[in-house]
């Protein structure tokens, strides 16, 4: 019998007044002839992959598909001080004054609309809004559902689709003003979350645990050897991985790597950095829903282990609009007390039940 828990999905809509021109202008101008190359060579028209229909689909799909259990809350924008602990004020200032701008920051495609700062701000506010709603003990894991996207983001460069570091934003709130020391942020994003190892590379305090389609696959860092600086050093636990990788090594990552990191680290609250382009539609690696979900049902028993089960997701990447809303309900509705469904090997089952309808034309009956 499934037991029902307090999940409670974060979602507020000004996240999608951030809506980037593939025809604005960029900043700064030299990089405007190389892009226009990049983008002139493709074959078919480009159009800005981070869009706002991520977020309609996952928010269609679970009303189409509801999860017992589920609380949908609204956010808030995060304040300059909230997000002046993890970015310079002079990165601050810039992105400020692209308030209600149309421009490109950098060859990283990186774009802001007239409404992406106001909507940068609410998805790193949502995030503490998430963290807080898990602090306070409202909910017992809460999913942000914001954009844009963060993990990308570094102290003081827009990279990768992302403005603010969402997590970062998020981890910093909790260690500043809600009394938690030790933070455990898992990005099992495809890409290596730049930013956030940046951010925490030389802090003891985070652990930093990334699973990530390896060099050179974009943004090309994530080195098994980069462990961290200073007194951060062993805090930083990358696992780069080959383009196909599935479920079965993403678990054995978990099972052999992030549970013994937990167990030596001893978090108070954990943060998942949750991509959704590690499903094949996304052409990035290969795992299932079914593996989403079980990532999902190891991180939180892994937090009910350590840190009285305070587990939070920010939403970063996935861009297949069938496969992110489907990979975000496979988490949440074991995170609302489904069992996980173990995956099995891409193909095996499929195999299987072909074997049995062919079988009886290659073995004769029984001699009489």
């Amino acid at each position: 019998m499934e037991v029902q828990r307090k999940v409670t999905v974060f979602y507020d809509e000004r996240v999608l007044a951030h809506a980037p021109d593939t025809e604005a202008a960029f900043l700064p101008a030299r990089l405007d002839r190389r892009i226009r190359q990049i983008l002139s060579s493709l074959n078919v028209p480009w159009k800005y992959p981070e869009h706002p229909g991520r977020l309609t689909a996952i928010m269609q799909y679970l009303e189409q598909h509801p999860i017992a259990g589920l609380h949908v809350a609204a956010g808030k924008a995060a304040t300059a001080e909230q997000l002046g602990r993890v970015h310079t004020s002079a990165y601050l200032e810039d992105i400020y004054n692209l308030r209600g701008k149309s421009a490109w920051l950098d060859v990283d495609t990186t774009a802001v609309s007239p409404g992406s700062i106001d909507s940068a701000e609410v998805a790193a506010g949502t995030a503490i809004a998430a963290v807080e709603s898990v602090a306070s003990g409202e909910s017992e894991t809460a999913f942000a559902v914001v954009r844009p996207p963060g993990h990308h983001a570094e102290p003081v460069r827009a990279r990768g689709f992302c403005l603010f570091n969402n997590v970062a934003v998020a981890a910093a709130h909790a260690q500043a003003e809600l009394g938690f020391q030790r933070i455990l942020i898992i990005d099992w994003d495809a890409h290596h979350g730049n930013g956030t190892q940046d951010i925490f590379w030389a802090d003891p305090d985070v652990l930093f645990f990334d699973l990530h389609r390896a060099s050179p696959f974009y943004p090309g860092t994530g080195h098994l050897e980069d462990t961290g600086a200073g007194l951060g050093e062993g805090t930083t636990v990358n696992v780069p991985l080959p383009a196909g990788t599935g479920d079965a090594a993403y678990l054995k990552a978990f099972r052999e790597i992030l549970e013994p990191a937990a167990e030596w680290f001893k978090p108070d609250m954990i943060l998942v950095s949750a991509g959704f382009d590690a499903h094949w539609m996304d052409l990035a690696l290969n795992v299932s829903y079914e593996g989403f979900g079980a990532m999902a049902a190891a991180v939180q028993q892994i937090a009910r282990r350590h840190c009285d089960g305070r587990l939070a997701f920010v939403l970063e990447g996935g861009y297949n609009v069938e496969s992110l809303p489907r990979g975000v309900h496979a988490v949440l509705n074991v995170l609302a007390g489904a069992d996980p469904i173990e995956p099995g090997v891409c193909g095996f089952a499929e195999v299987e039940a072909a074997g049995q309808f062919h079988r009886d034309a290659f073995i004769p009956p029984e001699d009489e």
